[in-house]
């Protein structure tokens, strides 16, 4: 990773970029990137529903880069403003989901049998079940539109990431300073908070920013097949599921600029989570 930094800035690799420091500048560009896609976005989401029939179906020039559509909206604009809509729901769906796997994988490691046997029964639950199955399912039941799909993602993601916080969890409490800390008269909700909340923090983080891409993918995923946002919002999905009836005409455009936009914004959220999970190990960062 060090080393294609230093190539894109035109450094020489032992000119000094640590790899600490090149992974907080990878996380750093990443997000920078992402807040300016969200921003963007979001101040073009008027524009996005912008009709000009004169100029309809253009192939990319440059004034429109990513050409128009059958109703002559600016693809530009219409991709930006779905994927703002889509980090929108991801951010909002992937905490959520975090927060679930924080509560239900810590509960399991200190509750007793009887609790970890009922949140394991519903883990084991809830991954036997297709994702994009269940989200359609909840998003359905909920009514569709933006919150009926931010639930359905937040519903399904957590199982995994509330194994490995009950695994963390489980770990320490073994360890000889909990020990200490029960026999002194803590109390379980102090020792939860101050010590073992605190550990699995990078764990935490780690899943919430790895969550993200899953997250915006299910969310385009079920809008193509008309279970998600409605229609009439500029959403990544919608603009992909409208294109395959113009593709076998020539206006390829519809399709592919979105769709690499969209596969450029989950490889962002990859790029940052894996920074952000190198810097929380203590072996990678000191590397």
């Amino acid at each position: 990773m060090a080393e294609r930094i230093a190539n894109a800035l035109h450094l020489p690799v032992g000119s000094g970029l640590s790899n600490r420091k090149a992974t907080f500048l990878t996380v750093v560009l990443g997000s920078a990137l992402l807040i300016c896609i969200v921003i963007a976005g979001a101040a073009l989401t008027s524009s996005a529903m912008h009709t000009d029939l004169a100029q309809k179906n253009l192939p990319p020039t440059f004034a429109h880069p990513f050409g128009t559509d059958w109703l002559g909206r600016d693809m530009l604009t219409r991709t930006l403003a779905g994927l703002s809509l889509s980090i929108l729901v991801g951010l909002i769906a992937a905490l959520a989901s975090s927060v679930i796997a924080l509560v239900l994988g810590t509960f399991a490691a200190i509750g007793g049998k009887r609790a970890d046997a009922v949140i394991s029964w519903l883990t084991d639950l809830m991954m036997g079940i297709p994702h994009i199955v269940l989200l359609i399912l909840i998003s359905f039941a909920l009514g569709k539109g933006f919150w009926g799909v931010t639930i359905g993602v937040a519903l399904t993601h957590w199982p995994t990431l509330a194994r490995v916080i009950r695994a963390e969890v489980r770990g320490l409490k073994g360890s000889g300073f909990i020990a200490a800390s029960s026999r002194l008269g803590v109390s379980r909700l102090r020792i939860v908070r101050d010590h073992m909340l605190p550990y699995v923090l990078p764990q935490f983080l780690v899943g919430l920013i790895l969550m993200f891409p899953h997250a915006i993918l299910h969310e385009a995923a079920i809008t193509f097949l008309g279970f998600g946002l409605p229609p009439e919002q500029p959403a990544i999905g919608i603009i992909l599921s409208e294109s395959m009836a113009y593709l076998s005409s020539g206006m390829w455009w519809l399709a592919v600029f979105p769709g690499i936009a969209l596969i450029a914004t989950i490889m962002l959220f990859d790029a940052v989570g894996s920074g952000i999970r190198k810097a929380a190990d203590p072996m990678s960062s000191q590397e």
